[in-house]
């Protein structure tokens, strides 16, 4: 197969995890006799310092002709730090998913065995845990209307029908592909764009009936989220439900280092680590490239390369049973791998299969 990929790697650790990811796309491909093309381009606080554009033509169009965008992670201190700045990194991000028109969020949560003891909840509620957020990604109060002043401010939660529907089916399709099990979260008690949700989800739910369907609010979800966890199959919700919720779940895995991600749509799909830049850890060869590679392990599913990425599963579980390990999840006394030392690791494994 021949396939063109976009590389953005964004700021912060961005540019480390990226590299990772970049050279276990192309163990891969010359392990199955694959041809990949990597176009990179500039996204974020490094775009904006380039260009003073968070995602600029050139990258957009680097995207739309891309089969897939490798992500990494955008953010500066800088911006965060600053109110007043009318140009965000983030806002490169948000831009890109609607340029793209990806609006399906896909964020599997699963815990993996050897690092149970690192969630901060119980082993018997946490173990066994696994599960996938659905997230709707270019509607709501992302991009809704908006009026910021100095006394009063607003931000619009709007949806239609149309985008509501479309995102349901994704998560039905999904959760065909489970176990048949789906809840759909909103705050139908409160709000109208949540009422909404709720009287599509009740007629799209008609069309699929070897799916279970529950309904639930999103506090009532949140909570669930930890008192039990393996409750859930298939979560579906709006934007700013699906960032919080999705945030919860990644933490009771033990890191966010381990976590990928997916986001499809009219266009390109991008898969990213769900982590931030963590600015804080750039340059250090600390930052942990797992959820980069398990986020390229998603992509090459997205393309029917399942024996492909059946093998970066395989590799990822193996370094984490033999203790090839970033800090934040090594064991006790255990030897020290960086960024690049996890990586290397992956990749010479991967070749050797």
């Amino acid at each position: 197969m021949k396939l063109h990929i976009a590389v953005l790697a964004g700021d912060g650790i961005g540019p480390e995890i990226s590299a990772v990811g970049v050279d276990v796309l192309r163990a891969v491909a010359e392990k199955f006799g694959h041809e990949i093309e990597f176009s990179e381009a500039l996204c974020g606080a490094a775009a904006i310092e380039a260009v003073g554009d968070p995602f600029p033509e050139e990258t957009f169009a680097i995207c739309k002709t891309a089969d897939a965008v490798l992500f990494s992670a955008v953010g500066d201190p800088k911006f965060d730090n600053d109110p007043t700045a009318k140009v965000r990194p983030e806002q490169g991000l948000l831009a890109m998913r609607k340029k793209l028109g990806l609006y399906a969020n896909i964020r599997p949560v699963q815990t993996f065995p050897c690092l149970v003891h690192k969630s901060p909840l119980k082993d018997e509620i946490v173990r066994g845990a696994d599960f996938v957020c659905i997230r709707e990604l270019t509607g709501g109060m992302y991009f809704g209307a908006k009026q910021e002043g100095e006394d009063y401010a607003y931000d619009t939660n709007a949806y239609t029908r149309a985008e509501v529907e479309r995102i349901l089916h994704a998560a039905y399709a999904c959760a065909r592909r489970r176990r048949k099990h789906l809840t759909v979260v909103d705050k139908a008690n409160v709000l109208a764009s949540s009422r909404l949700w709720r009287k599509v989800a009740q007629e799209v739910e008609k069309v699929y009936p070897d799916v279970t369907t529950d309904y639930m609010y999103v506090d009532n979800a949140a909570m669930r989220m930890i008192q039990d966890p393996k409750f859930f199959d298939v979560i579906v919700t709006e934007n700013t439900f699906g960032d919080i919720l999705t945030d919860e779940g990644s933490c009771i895995t033990g890191s966010m280092g381990l976590l990928p991600s997916a986001s499809t749509g009219e266009s390109t799909p991008v898969f990213e680590p769900i982590h931030g830049s963590w600015p804080q850890a750039k340059g250090l060869n600390i930052a942990n490239p797992l959820a980069q590679i398990l986020s390229v392990a998603m992509l090459l599913e997205h393309f029917d390369l399942a024996e492909e990425a059946a093998l970066v599963r395989r590799t990822v579980d193996a370094s984490l049973d033999e203790n090839v390990r970033t800090p934040e999840i090594q064991v006790e006394g255990g030897p020290h791998y960086g960024t690049k030392e996890v990586g290397a690791w992956i990749v010479d494994r991967i070749r050797q299969a």
